[in-house]
């Protein structure tokens, strides 16, 4: 499978070999979905707490005696049906992360990364660097490749701080490296762009 490769103008430079193993494989939507889930659930807090009536601050005191005044039977201020009673099985604090396998994660990366080609959703571009940090040289770049107004994954083979300072003022970019790539971050984006070096590290990941 052969992609073309551009630099920042936006000019063809040569075509480069995709791996099939990786970039052309059957998706499983299911391995994916469970990425996505696990991602999303480990970025959950897990800190949301309601009281529940044994937690709550007030009188013990029975409020009338059982019999004999024509109302209902009432032992407690802290009764849940009451304003500012407890809560009925509130929410607790809990850890939402779970475990999955890493034949599972790698299969569900190459199907997204599949699906992305099988779209024609992935870009490739020669290496680049940016002297300082400008947001206005990062849109060029977007602007060339033709994905200015459009959700776009950036991965670079290494860690570049001008080149993600520049885009990280802008909503509809992120720039990861190849060891930061996941599922959900591909599947979210309406359009990768791989850096040259990022191509050889990420089949060398996930080979």
């Amino acid at each position: 499978m052969e992609v073309v490769v551009k630099d920042i103008k936006g000019k063809e430079t040569g075509k480069l070999k995709l791996n099939k193993g990786i970039f052309g494989v059957e998706p499983n939507e299911h391995a994916i979905y469970l990425d996505v889930k696990q991602y999303l659930a480990n970025n959950r807090q897990g800190t949301h707490k309601a009281k529940h009536r044994g937690e709550l601050s007030g009188s013990t005191r029975k409020l009338h005696k059982q019999k004999g005044t024509g109302g209902s039977r009432k032992g407690s201020i802290k009764n849940p049906l009451f304003r500012g009673g407890g809560r009925v099985f509130g929410p607790e604090p809990r850890d939402y992360s779970f475990k999955l396998n890493k034949k599972l994660k790698q299969l569900a990366r190459k199907s997204a990364l599949s699906m992305k080609a099988t779209e024609k959703s992935i870009v490739v571009l020669k290496d680049f660097d940016f002297e300082a940090p400008k947001t206005k040289d990062f849109i060029a770049i977007l602007e060339a490749l033709g994905l200015k107004d459009k959700k776009t994954l950036l991965v670079l083979g290494d860690s570049n701080k001008n080149v993600y300072l520049s885009s990280r003022n802008l909503n509809g970019a992120e720039v990861v490296t190849t060891s930061e790539l996941n599922t959900y971050g591909i599947m979210n984006a309406n359009n990768l762009v791989l850096t040259e070096s990022s191509v050889g590290k990420i089949e060398t990941i996930l080979s």
